[in-house]
């Protein structure tokens, strides 16, 4: 009886208005990347939200995991920055140990282990991202999309939650392999704009953070 009742209590929890609200906001993050020649364009929306609610305008969705490789981040916002914190520190530890900065591929398949080890306990994270890094030994830029389910692809351009539908087609048409920084800043300002005219949230702006040879930094757009 007990267990019949938990359930029913469960899923209405999981069938009202407030739980819609609570997903659909995860989902309004705007998270972007575009791969450029020798650099990698990240673009993390600075509104944190909570329902209708946005309760910070300077949230930094994005964490240094190396000096070459930064991961943007959406989801539940307990888990997000829990397993980001996580990973940073994991692979912070393991450059100190090791006296070795792990290449961007390596760095995308230790987060796609932990995120597809998550996904089968009992409390995995609700936690999808992007990682752009830049391979110091090849000198290749480079962009993962990995979602909470332990997907892992890399792409040229990449987007998650409802800004993907908006850019997708845009960066699919504009986009090409021989862009340079400037050139992916203006695709990403093409797609802003998209996002500000169509998306019914306001997000209010984006952080901007360039991956290449010289390490991590902001830059306006």
């Amino acid at each position: 009886m007990h267990a019949v009742a938990k359930a029913r209590s469960t899923q209405l929890l999981t069938t009202s208005p407030l739980h819609y609200l609570l997903l659909t906001s995860t989902a309004m993050d705007i998270i972007l990347g575009i791969r450029v020649q020798g650099a990698t364009l990240i673009a993390t929306s600075k509104a944190a939200t909570r329902g209708i609610s946005i309760l910070k305008d300077t949230d930094d969705k994005t964490r240094v995991l190396n000096p070459h490789n930064l991961v943007a981040y959406t989801g539940e916002s307990g888990d997000t920055v829990q397993f980001a914190e996580y990973v940073q520190a994991n692979i912070q530890l393991y450059t100190m140990r090791e006296n070795h900065e792990l290449s961007p591929q390596a760095t995308a398949s230790f987060v796609r282990n932990q995120l597809a080890t998550s996904i089968r306990s009992r409390k995995p994270y609700q936690v999808n991202v992007l990682i752009g890094g830049y391979d110091t030994k090849t000198g290749a830029a480079s962009l993962n999309w990995i979602d909470y389910l332990g997907t892992q692809v890399e792409l040229p351009y990449a987007a998650h939650g409802y800004a993907a539908f908006y850019c997708m087609s845009l960066f699919d048409r504009h986009y090409r392999a021989d862009m340079s920084v400037d050139d992916g800043l203006e695709l990403m300002r093409r797609g802003l704009k998209e996002l500000e005219t169509r998306m019914p949230v306001d997000f209010k702006g984006v952080y901007v953070k360039v991956v290449d040879k010289d390490g991590i930094r902001p830059v306006d757009i």
